[in-house]
């Protein structure tokens, strides 16, 4: 789903080289081992919250893949409000990371940002050929989508600093898996010369 956009068919008016993903960060933490999860996701948060602020300031678009909580009848705003208003775990780092009116949404129903939902749509609008995913789980959804736009030549970089798994060991192997099998640049979320990324991955 794509939001405050009037153009789809037409002029790209947000061409850029390069996207930045969210990948379930909007959540709410009520399940097995989310409280464990909570503690360790809160400075990443902060991170990605820094790395978006930054893409931001240089035109790479924001687009937040979230799963939908099996809720067929939901949509991303309703997601967000039970996020901010049903006294979640979560709401603190939702908040952080909260959209803005020019970001992009994509519902997804498993895994994958790419399984079943509009996501390559998206990358194509927005003319992105190198990904930057960010998120939770490392070792799960994040992991199940890089490897989906790896088997799709995106140019990966999964920062390493943020993504969190709920074992630490868990997340640091899916960054090693990353990094060796799909070939993604997984350094720190402020070593990235976002400019380079975005420039290098636009199509010619």
């Amino acid at each position: 789903m794509v939001v405050d956009n009037q153009d789809l068919h037409g002029n790209v008016p947000d061409s850029s080289g390069a996207a930045l993903l969210l990948i379930d960060v909007i959540n709410d933490f009520e399940f097995d081992g989310g409280e464990q999860l909570l503690e360790q996701a809160l400075p990443v948060g902060r991170n990605i919250a820094r790395l978006k602020q930054r893409a931001s300031e240089i035109g790479i678009p924001s687009i937040y893949v979230n799963d939908n909580f099996g809720k067929w009848q939901s949509d991303f705003r309703k997601i967000i409000a039970h996020c901010r208003e049903d006294n979640v775990r979560g709401k603190s780092f939702v908040e952080l990371l909260l959209p803005n009116e020019d970001d992009y949404f994509v519902l997804k129903p498993k895994h994958s940002g790419f399984y079943s939902t509009t996501l390559d749509l998206v990358l194509t609008h927005v003319t992105a050929t190198n990904l930057i995913l960010t998120g939770i789980a490392g070792n799960n959804c994040v992991l199940f989508t890089a490897n989906d736009a790896y088997m799709r030549d995106f140019k990966l970089f999964v920062p390493s600093d943020c993504t969190v798994s709920i074992d630490p060991k868990d997340n640091e192997y899916a960054l090693r898996q990353m990094k060796e099998v799909l070939k993604a640049d997984i350094r720190r979320a402020a070593e990235l010369d976002l400019e380079a990324i975005k420039t290098a991955g636009r199509r010619i």
